[in-house]
């Protein structure tokens, strides 16, 4: 018997995992770009910290204004009696861009996929430590330790840069983007899977 989750099962699971996240985050699910917050956490820490000190939109406003005052003197400024445009109030204004999910949160995703990965590991039975991809990999690709190294970092170097490039990964353009039917998410994953199909097709016809 297999070991493997039916389709529909895991379809269910990733369904509810992308939609918990979109609710309790208030933000769209993304590893790539958890991935790279984390590894940036001291300038991500740092910009939490501005945000949380000019998150005020009026304080903002009047921190701009004093910076401008003490830098090129207070006929910089324009008076909010004469000059100024009045205020047309926070119902009028443009919305602001959402900010990032705190940076906690980013790296808690990233524990629960590995902890979510052994745990499924460990209760199939699958778990295994080992030095190389396996026999299926070594058959296909190469057995040879020192190519296996070179190949997978070259795909590493690729696949990051392709998500750079895409400005998001199967999680992000796949979950998240195609469940709200961005174009430009549905672009990507189509590239993305079409991809995948034509080189497994390849490796398929030269084992």
């Amino acid at each position: 018997m297999s070991a493997y989750w039916p389709w529909w099962a895991g379809a269910v699971a990733l369904a509810t995992v992308t939609i918990g996240y979109t609710v309790l985050s208030d933000r769209s699910l993304g590893i790539s770009s958890a991935w790279e917050r984390v590894l940036h956490w001291r300038e991500e820490r740092e910009i939490e910290r501005l945000d949380a000190r000019l998150g005020d939109d009026d304080a903002l406003e009047a921190a701009l204004a004093a910076a401008t005052r003490r830098e090129f003197g207070a006929l910089a400024v324009a008076s909010p009696a004469t000059d100024a445009a009045p205020d047309p109030g926070p119902a009028a204004r443009p919305p602001a861009p959402p900010r990032p999910a705190p940076l906690v949160t980013q790296a808690a995703l990233l524990v629960s996929v590995f902890v979510g990965g052994l745990v499924a590991a460990l209760t199939s039975g699958r778990f295994e430590v080992r030095a190389d991809m396996g026999e299926a990999f070594g058959r296909i690709v190469t057995d040879n330790p020192v190519t296996m190294v070179v190949v997978l970092f070259t795909g590493g170097v690729l696949v990051g840069f392709g998500t750079r490039l895409a400005g998001g990964c199967s999680s992000g353009h796949g979950l998240s983007g195609c469940g709200r039917l961005r174009p430009v998410s549905i672009l990507a994953t189509a590239v993305f899977f079409g991809t995948a199909v034509v080189v497994s097709l390849l490796l398929g016809g030269m084992s």
